[in-house]
């Protein structure tokens, strides 16, 4: 009798045991591959699912997108310039049977092939275009890696490159050359500017030509400026008082003429 009853507690004791070993939870974001006797036998939607204990065995796969670091890679351009560059992937699993069945380890394949890739794609292009096409570049990166990682299950979302990292005699290099585009810009501006200057003078000079009245009423305008400064001393030349004069008589007969019209 007693041994029955051990027999039964042992019994229920191992049911209860390869209840939970049946018993798996497959999250939301999950899909479950089962290989019954080392053989693929299905996958498994989220929810509660049971399995053959000891005889099937589940493999969970999350099927959400994965950031993956690369780090910095030295890399020798196609000018030859020694640089390190570090970047970041994104990419999820999209055929959860193919993550695990296709490959042993999906991040780090990505990872490896991703570090790889970089150099070669860096490699192939100049520093001027490593640093202003990174557009380009990220798309190149991410193209190759989706091809390849395509037999794995697995879909590259987005390749961001993040820094690149270059010698101090070539940041050295780098400021000379944008300190002298910024000087030639600059003196391209000053000389447009001396050339529209001169062009608007030569225009200013045609019509006191032709007004010389206007070329008195500027010459006074100019001592009127000069004048500003009370400590100034203005030495007046004798045939700018004669056109002062000539200005002081025109303006009396234009009055004058007033008048008479007035009249």
């Amino acid at each position: 009798m007693v041994a029955l009853i051990v027999i039964l507690v042992i019994a229920g004791i191992v049911a209860i045991v390869l209840f939970f070993m049946s018993v798996k939870i497959v999250k939301q974001y999950e899909r479950g591959v089962v290989l019954r006797f080392g053989r693929l036998h299905g996958v498994r939607d989220p929810g509660i699912r049971f399995i053959i204990p000891i005889v099937d065995v589940m493999t969970k796969v999350s099927l959400r997108i994965v950031t993956l670091p690369i780090q910095s890679q030295g890399i020798i351009t196609r000018d030859n310039v020694s640089v390190g560059v570090s970047a970041v992937a994104y990419y999820r699993v999209v055929d959860a049977v193919k993550s695990v069945i296709a490959i042993e380890n999906v991040q780090s394949a990505i990872d490896q092939i991703a570090q790889t890739t970089l150099r070669k794609v860096i490699g192939q292009h100049h520093l001027d275009e490593a640093l202003s096409d990174t557009a380009i570049l990220n798309a190149s990166i991410r193209e190759i890696l989706d091809v390849t990682t395509a037999e794995w299950g697995v879909q590259v979302t987005l390749v961001e490159l993040k820094d690149i990292l270059l010698p101090d005699s070539m940041k050295r290099a780098m400021a000379r050359q944008a300190e002298a585009e910024r000087e030639k810009r600059a003196k391209i501006i000053a000389a447009e500017g001396e050339a529209l200057a001169s062009a608007q003078l030569g225009v200013a000079s045609d019509t006191m030509m032709a007004h010389p009245l206007a070329l008195q009423l500027r010459t006074l305008q100019t001592l009127v400026e000069v004048g500003v400064d009370k400590n100034t001393l203005v030495v007046v030349p004798a045939p700018l008082l004669g056109s002062i004069s000539e200005l002081t008589s025109f303006i009396d007969r234009e009055a004058m003429m007033a008048r008479v019209r007035a009249h």
